[in-house]
C-alpha cells in the first residue's frame, strides 16, 4: 500500500456516522433527558441575579458522567441570555481545574481575568497583583459574576483552600458587582474537609446529581444516536448493551456515549455498514485499556514510580508495603528521583487503590501485628500496556 492510496479504503467505505462529534464529551446538547429537576433547581438558585441580586453559592455533587458540568453550563448560558433581555448584566465564566490553564491559584485568576478581556501572562506576576487585576475586572461595571469551577476538588488538593477563602472575601470590597461560585465535584465529602471559615460562607446550597439507570441511559443514547448515525446503521441491542454496561459503572453517561462512539468507529474501520453487539464488546475492551493507561500516564512521576514498584513485585500473590517501598527506593535511585517518606508512599498506594488499578487489604500477621497487602487489579491486556508504558518511563 502506497502513501497515495492509504486513505482510499476509508474514503470508499459507506459512512456510518453523520456527525460523530455528537457523541464526544465536548458536545453540548440542547436538552438533557432526566435532568429536568436539577436544571430547575439550579435555575431557581441563580434566578435572583436577573433582578440584580447576588445568588447563593452552590456546590454540585455527583459521580462522573451524571450531567453535572453540562447542566451547569446550559443553565449558565440561558441565564446570560435572559440577563441581556432584562437589563441586569450577568457574566458566567466556566473553568475546569483539571486543565493546565486553571490548576493553580495564579493560573485560575489569570484565566478569569482573560475571560473579562484583560490579558494576564500565565507566569511572572505576584499573585496579589493578579488578584487586584481580577478584582478591577469584575468591579469595573455593575454586574453579577458567577464562576463555575469544575473539578474544584483537584484545585484544592493541589493548592489548599486559601483560594476559596480569598474569592469569598472579595464580595466585602466589591462596590459595583457581586461574585458567586458554583463548585462542581465528584467528592461528596469535599466540603466537609474545608476550613470552617470557608465552609460557612461557601456551602450555601447543594445540588446532588444521582447516577443514571439503564433505561435513562438508553433514552440519552437514542437521542444522540439520531443525530450521530446514518439511519438503520445500529443493530438491534447495541444501544441497550451500551446502556447496560455503563449502568454497571455507576450510571456514567459519558462511558455509555464513549462505548457507542468507539463501537461505531471500530465498525467503520472494518468496512461494516452496521454497528453490532460484537463491536460493543471490542469497544469495551479498548476503552478499559485506553482509560487506565491514560489515567496513569497523566499521574505525577512519583505516583508512576510507586506503581512501577508494584508491577515489579507482581509475581508475589500478596505484595506487602515493605516490599513495595524497597523496590521504590531502587527505582528512585536508578532514575535520580528524591524518595518520598513512607507515609507519603502509603498515601500514593491509597490513591492507586482509589483509581481501582490495585486492590489493598489489611491482614493479620498474628503476634507480628497487621500489615497492608497489595495486588494489581487489571486485566492481562491492561497489565501489558501499563508495563510497556512504565518501562519506557523508568528504564
Amino acid at each position: 500500500m502506497t502513501l497515495e492510496n492509504i486513505f482510499d479504503k476509508y474514503m470508499n467505505n459507506n459512512n456510518i456516522f453523520t456527525n460523530r462529534s455528537v457523541l464526544s464529551i465536548s458536545f453540548t446538547p440542547e436538552s438533557i433527558p432526566h435532568r429536568e429537576a436539577q436544571m430547575n433547581e439550579l435555575g431557581r438558585i441563580l434566578a435572583p441575579s436577573l433582578r440584580g441580586e447576588k445568588p447563593s453559592n452552590v456546590f454540585v455533587y455527583g459521580r462522573t458522567g451524571t450531567g453535572k458540568s453540562v447542566v451547569t453550563r446550559l443553565v449558565g448560558a440561558e441565564l446570560e441570555k435572559r440577563s441581556k433581555e432584562n437589563g441586569h448584566s450577568v457574566k458566567v465564566v466556566y473553568l475546569n481545574c483539571k486543565m493546565k490553564t486553571a490548576d493553580t491559584e495564579y493560573r485560575l485568576l489569570a484565566s478569569l481575568s482573560n475571560e473579562f478581556g484583560v490579558h494576564v501572562p500565565f507566569t511572572g506576576l505576584p499573585t496579589d497583583q493578579v488578584y487586584k487585576i481580577f478584582f478591577n475586572c469584575i468591579d469595573s461595571v455593575k454586574q453579577n459574576v458567577i464562576i463555575i469551577i469544575d473539578e474544584i476538588d483537584a484545585l484544592i488538593q493541589k493548592n489548599g483552600d486559601e483560594i476559596l477563602y480569598n474569592l469569598t472575601r472579595i464580595n466585602q470590597d466589591l462596590k459595583n458587582s457581586t461574585l458567586s461560585i458554583i463548585g462542581i465535584t465528584n467528592d461528596l465529602g469535599f466540603i466537609n474537609n474545608l476550613d470552617p471559615r470557608i465552609k460557612s460562607s461557601l456551602g450555601e446550597e447543594e445540588l446532588i446529581f444521582p447516577p443514571y439507570d439503564a433505561v435513562q441511559l438508553q433514552d440519552i443514547l437514542r437521542n444522540r444516536a439520531e443525530q450521530a448515525f446514518v439511519v438503520k446503521s445500529l443493530d438491534v441491542g447495541v444501544i441497550e448493551k451500551c446502556a447496560a454496561l455503563a449502568a454497571q459503572e455507576h450510571g456514567d453517561a459519558r462511558r455509555a456515549l464513549d462505548l457507542l462512539r468507539v463501537s461505531g468507529e471500530l465498525a467503520e474501520r472494518t468496512g461494516s455498514i452496521v454497528v453490532n453487539i460484537s463491536h460493543v464488546d471490542q469497544a469495551e475492551d479498548k476503552i478499559d485499556i485506553d482509560r487506565t493507561v491514560e489515567l496513569m500516564r497523566a499521574q505525577p512521576k512519583q505516583s508512576q514510580a510507586v506503581l512501577w514498584s508494584i508491577v515489579k513485585n507482581d509475581k508475589k500473590n500478596n505484595i506487602e508495603t515493605g516490599d513495595i517501598i524497597d523496590v521504590y527506593h531502587e527505582v528512585c535511585r536508578e532514575n535520580c528521583l528524591k524518595p518520598l517518606t513512607q507515609r507519603r508512599v502509603s498515601d500514593l498506594i491509597s490513591e492507586l487503590d482509589m483509581f481501582q488499578v490495585i486492590n489493598t487489604k489489611v491482614i493479620s500477621k498474628g503476634r507480628y501485628g497487621r500489615t497492608r497487602v497489595v495486588s494489581l487489579n487489571v486485566s492481562d491486556n491492561i497489565h501489558t500496556k501499563l508495563t510497556n508504558m512504565l518501562q519506557q518511563n523508568f528504564l
